[in-house]
């Protein structure tokens, strides 16, 4: 499982690397491309998730990196990140200037959901990991409440990072984007996923006290789904004020342009 598990994530972040380099010459911003590469770097913050929701790297034949609250980090997390986020994040903030409504938004928190399933569950009944807790709500060993997490922290971070690539007059400030994916992740799975964490961590914790965190848990990834909603573009454009037009897409507006009143 460990080699499937490693050629196949690899493979899917190399075919991205290659796809967001087409964008950065095709759009004249290395914004997709620096994506990726913060979406794989947020890996490294793995260690508090596993801590957090009880999942557990499975050590005999593991090809691990580090070990970090006795639980040791397989290669493949890097990679992985960018197979479950960066492959749905990319596409949906492409979409995003283009017009998205909320209903749209939430269909692609479904396609998030799918694409975390597909992925957990291949690696759960592969041997590689398990979450390890008493969860609810488990598929084929996979809780789904952990999907539902994942799509929602996904359509947090494509929202604001669509905002900044709208609004970033320049490359530096898209370097943000190696804070704002673990801000915007651990909003999530450490926000809204706060019930689920303190009653699967509860003393003499009980199926009963962990299926009531999950189901507040579930509401509020919800909520921060239809929150992040309200922050889509009106009429397909990131607006900066009533009176302001929108700036080019990132690449196109310069410092000089901004300085001499242009946009």
């Amino acid at each position: 499982m460990q080699i499937i598990l490693v050629s196949a994530s690899y493979a899917i972040w190399a075919g991205m690397l290659g796809y967001t380099g087409l964008l950065w010459k095709k759009e004249q911003t290395p914004f997709y491309f620096i994506l990726v590469l913060a979406v794989a770097v947020g890996g490294f913050a793995e260690p508090l998730y596993d801590e957090s929701l009880m999942l557990y790297f499975y050590s005999p034949g593991i090809w691990s990196l580090f070990t970090s609250f006795d639980i040791p980090q397989p290669i493949w997390v890097y990679s992985g990140y960018v197979t479950l986020y960066a492959s749905v994040a990319v596409p949906l903030i492409r979409a995003i200037p283009h017009g998205v409504s909320r209903l749209d938004l939430f269909k692609w928190a479904g396609v998030e959901l799918l694409t975390s399933c597909v992925f957990e569950m291949v690696g759960i009944n592969g041997g590689a990991y398990e979450y390890w807790g008493p969860h609810v709500f488990r598929v084929f060993n996979y809780p789904l409440c952990i999907g539902i997490l994942e799509a929602a922290q996904v359509m947090c971070f494509s929202v604001a990072a669509a905002h900044l690539k709208a609004r970033a007059v320049g490359v530096k400030p898209l370097f943000g984007l190696f804070v704002l994916f673990p801000a915007t992740f651990y909003l999530a799975n450490l926000g809204a996923g706060a019930p689920l964490i303190i009653t699967l961590h509860a003393k003499n914790t009980t199926p009963a006290l962990v299926t009531f965190g999950s189901l507040v848990t579930i509401a509020f990834a919800l909520t921060l789904v239809w929150g992040a909603s309200y922050l889509l573009p009106v009429d397909g454009q990131i607006a900066l004020g009533e009176d302001e037009a929108p700036y080019k897409p990132n690449g196109t507006v310069r410092v000089e342009d901004v300085e001499n009143g242009g946009s």
